[in-house]
């Protein structure tokens, strides 16, 4: 999975992808790796690891992992070069979801783009970009169908009467995401590509002193009130206290997050609210070699998911045999819990739930 963070300059996006970048530093098994100056990998935080290892005592602990992109800032006119302009756009192309930070903050020291703080005023700078570069390119395609359905086949004239309706979408300026799609014109918006139809999640980053009461902000209130009309969620973070967070040891750590009552940090907030938005759940594997999770789309069936650790699985597949995770903690063993009736064996139909510990048979 690949988050791709934006944002206007000074919304302390930077800031936000350092917090995150350090975290990653911390992690044995996936290390922040620095691919190039703007992209960090980062580990997954998931406490079941940690309990099976208890169990198995395996000679590693792998966990999954999501791709951070730090994009550079956009400014206006971007979707006709102003900027990083083409390059910003494209980098946006690549990600599978998108992270929005929004500046909730007043900071006399740090100067806005436009001279003062307007989170719904920002997000459409933004917004009217991207929408403005995926009008050019539905354009493009339309002219290429019009000259296709000249054949009169049924198939153009379909296409052509989805790429109008998304056209006209986007010139009220709505973006791709918010548009209803039926379930015929499904295949056709997965061809497109949109930079609007990606998943997002807009992050609100608001001063220290506001992150423990950020409901009161005028400035959440207001993007609150926005990501509402979109059916978009709001994360409220606070990026220099994520900084902050990221460079304590794990016992610091947990012991600044409950003094501020957060719970978690932003960045295991991120994490998890990025697998709810993009339908993902991790299935489990377990044994004195190593234990390590692995990430799937919801509904996948149990063939697809062997097929994640390597395509023989896939291809050979027999059955998978399955314990809950919670089964398997309870009861101590795999043995305990085969005992118990609780292991079961599933075959090709079978659809992979959230925390099942599995072990695939196959043979190729």
């Amino acid at each position: 999975m690949k988050l791709g963070i934006i944002g206007l300059p000074n919304v302390g996006k930077s800031t936000l992808f350092n917090a995150i970048t350090k975290a990653g530093a911390e992690s044995a098994n996936y290390p922040f790796c620095t691919i190039d100056p703007n992209l960090g990998i980062v580990s997954v935080p998931d406490d079941r690891l940690e309990k099976l290892a208890e169990i198995y005592k395996p000679k590693k602990v792998i966990h999954t992992a999501i791709e951070f992109v730090d994009i550079a800032g956009l400014v206006k006119g971007a979707s006709k070069g102003e900027g990083l302009g083409n390059k910003f756009l494209s980098h946006i192309r690549e990600v599978d979801a998108i992270i929005h930070v929004v500046r909730c903050f007043e900071d006399p020291n740090i100067v806005h783009v436009d001279g003062s703080i307007g989170p719904v005023r920002d997000i459409e700078t933004i917004n009217l970009e991207l929408i403005f570069a995926d009008l050019e390119l539905l354009e493009k395609r339309m002219d290429k169908i019009k000259k296709q359905a000249k054949s009169g086949e049924k198939q153009y004239f379909l296409e052509l009467e989805f790429l109008e309706k998304i056209h006209s979408h986007l010139e009220s300026n709505q973006p791709a995401r918010t548009m209803k799609i039926e379930p015929e014109w499904e295949k056709y918006m997965e061809q497109l590509f949109l930079l609007t139809s990606k998943p997002l999640i807009y992050c609100a980053n608001v001063a220290e002193e506001d992150i423990q009461n950020s409901s009161d902000n005028p400035y959440v209130k207001e993007l609150m009130s926005y990501a509402e009309k979109e059916n978009a969620e709001v994360l409220v973070v606070c990026a220099n206290i994520e900084e902050e967070i990221s460079q304590l040891e794990d016992q610091e750590k947990q012991m600044f997050i409950s003094e501020l009552g957060l719970g978690q940090s932003g960045l295991d907030r991120l994490i998890h609210a990025s697998y709810e938005l993009l339908g993902l759940i991790s299935f489990l594997t377990a044994g004195e070699s190593e234990v390590r999770a692995w990430t799937i789309k919801r509904g996948t069936k149990a063939p697809q998911a062997a097929g994640k650790i390597h395509s023989d699985f896939e291809r050979g597949f027999i059955r998978a045999e399955i314990v809950p995770f919670d089964d398997l903690i309870r009861l101590g063993s795999y043995n305990a819990a085969k005992e118990q009736g609780l292991v079961r064996s599933e075959g090709k139909e079978y659809i992979m739930k959230d925390g099942d510990v599995t072990l695939f048979r196959f043979n190729v």
